[in-house]
């Protein structure tokens, strides 16, 4: 189906025509698409025996994994408690968490981090004992971190080293997947595409979905240049739902300076004790929230933007002169580097900051183990929506999240391929007679005529960031609604030769599900503020979901308790 309604162009079902008779082919037990921190560590569960396949559209250090500078939430502080943690993590969700779901991940964590170290992790401590930092949001310092604020470089590095010594994992870099291959509504694999080879069909019994998040389509972001939503774009193609696209969450602290990039300034500079501040040099944050600069990041987000209104400033300022500027630079050394490259010393000057998109929190609707609604596919991490994050993630709950559901996929994949009759085999395994996917439209050698993706690219952005941003109301959700669709319905159809095109047609097609998420949820909840219904609505504490198909987004009561996930034990 490629039209819902009179005004929703769906595009086709695959981005490009291809027919399996004319493209190289290759077979994998388990295929995993995304190099990050949950992609990574779903290779790491995958027994031994299977063979495994990781695709990524750059190498294994260019995710929002790497990027990461907080740390880890977890319970590893005698004084600290389960239940605090539970509660905070609910506490910052809005109402949409599934308690079920957070309890057994904090209870997870200790198990996870000390995982981390077993595998060579070396987090920051002092006198032989982790150091803890906390940030905004928590009641505890429960934070662990690494190199002061790079955090996710070191476990990237030691988990990219543990993948290493795996005999059964291949690595693809810089291959771009351009969507899942589906067969009597199964997931098969994914076609791919990369300079050397061109398109390849790599066959799968199970694939594994882990390709992060979506912040590259505002115009102000945190995100790495490859977050631009092509995961959720290729589960929704496929048929999986989608939910709660609506809660994008911003980061507060992003440096704001002409012609840099927009480094996030770890929220673990306020919780060393940061106060932000407007152009006059006032602290603001206490007339908005009772724990200040620590309240979390959707309630500091809104107040950054009310006191720039207010202001009629570009930006607000984190102030760090009151602190000791040797413990500064030694928590936070690189954090310290990039300001001094604009001439700044962090623990001196006032720093420039304003909100940037950080993190999706909606995406591709999973169970407890992992398993989406298309049989066959998984996902795990930023790309999901779990029950985790309700409608506003709790800092440094996402590394979290990646190691907890890329070890639950990564088991839950295995244990069913073994199930099925063990390591995959060409000859014994079924390839679907899958007919070229024809469709309307130009030649890929015309596709772009006439079209400048760059400008298309850019203008999305920019719309985003003012329309579909830290604040909403309904008539400007409405305007970017019909800009979008006018966008999709002249570039969807087009069959382009490169990522280039490939990445726009998804960016556009993620826009799209966040702006109508955006426009069915008519309250303020979470990271989704609504100034024409400013109020939190008991009736609303609902999932908003989605899946190509169908033209009216599915409404999900938030459930008391979801079912058990099945062991990987017992499934084997």
């Amino acid at each position: 189906m490629n039209r819902i309604g009179s005004d929703m162009y769906e595009g086709p079902r695959y981005l490009v025509a291809f027919s399996p008779k004319r493209v190289p082919h290759c077979f994998t037990d388990v295929l995993i698409l995304g190099g990050g921190l949950a992609g990574l560590r779903a290779a790491l569960a995958v027994d031994p025996r299977l063979s495994v396949t990781v695709v990524t559209k750059d190498d294994l250090r260019g995710s929002s994994s790497q990027w990461a500078q907080g740390g880890i939430a977890g319970v590893v502080d005698p004084e600290d408690r389960f239940d605090n943690h539970v509660a905070d993590t609910l506490t910052a969700g809005g109402g949409l968490c599934h308690g079920d779901v957070v309890d057994a991940v904090v209870r997870e964590a200790p198990m996870r981090i000390n995982e981390l170290i077993a595998w060579g992790t070396r987090f920051d401590a002092r006198d032989g004992a982790l150091e803890l930092g906390r940030e905004g949001g928590h009641s505890h310092h429960r934070i662990v971190h690494a190199l002061g604020d790079a955090t996710g470089r070191e476990v990237m590095r030691a988990v990219i080293e543990r993948t290493r010594t795996l005999d059964n994992l291949e690595v693809w870099p810089d291959t771009f997947t351009i969507d899942l291959v589906t067969h009597e509504g199964r997931c098969r694999g994914a076609l791919v595409w990369n300079q050397a080879h061109g398109k390849t069909l790599v066959w799968a019994k199970r694939t594994i979905l882990a390709t992060g998040g979506v912040g590259q389509i505002y115009r102000e972001s945190t995100n790495p240049p490859g977050a631009s939503g092509d995961g959720i774009a290729l589960a929704w193609r496929a048929g999986a739902e989608i939910r709660d696209m609506e809660f994008m969450q911003f980061h507060p602290t992003v440096l704001y300076i002409a012609g840099g990039a927009r480094s996030l300034i770890t929220e673990a500079v306020r919780g060393a004790g940061a106060h932000l501040v407007d152009r006059e040099g006032l602290r603001f944050m206490p007339d908005f929230d009772a724990r200040a600069e620590l309240a979390p990041r959707d309630v500091v987000s809104r107040a950054i933007t009310e006191v720039m209104h207010r202001t009629h400033h570009s930006n607000v300022y984190l102030d760090l002169s009151h602190l000791d500027p040797l413990l500064v630079r030694q928590r936070f050394p690189g954090m310290a580097e990039t300001c001094a490259k604009f001439g700044l010393d962090l623990a001196r000057d006032r720093i420039p900051v304003r909100p940037g998109a950080h993190y999706m929190i909606g995406g591709v609707t999973v169970d407890d183990c992992g398993r989406t609604s298309v049989p066959g596919l998984l996902a795990a991490g930023e790309v999901t929506s779990s029950g985790l994050h309700g409608a506003n993630r709790l800092a440094s709950n996402s590394l979290l999240e990646g190691l907890v559901y890329g070890a639950r996929a990564g088991e839950t994949a295995s244990a069913e391929v073994v199930a099925e009759g063990g390591t995959l085999d060409r000859d014994v395994f079924h390839v679907p007679a899958i007919a070229n996917p024809k469709q309307d439209g130009p030649t890929a050698a015309a596709a772009s005529e006439g079209l400048d993706l760059g400008d298309i690219r850019n203008s999305l952005r920019a719309l985003m960031w003012r329309q579909v941003g830290v604040e909403r109301n309904g008539p400007q959700l409405a305007e970017a609604l019909e800009a979008v669709e006018g966008w999709c319905r002249y570039v969807l159809p087009r069959q382009f030769a490169d990522p280039s095109g490939w990445q726009l047609q998804n960016m556009l097609q993620v826009a799209r599900l966040m702006i109508r998420g955006a426009i069915a949820r008519k309250e303020s909840r979470g990271v989704h503020c609504r100034s024409d219904h400013p109020d939190s609505v008991d009736s609303w504490r609902e999932h908003i979901g989605w899946q190509r198909g169908r033209s009216e987004p599915q409404m999900e009561p938030v459930p008391s308790a979801a079912s058990p996930c099945e062991s990987a034990a017992a499934i084997m």
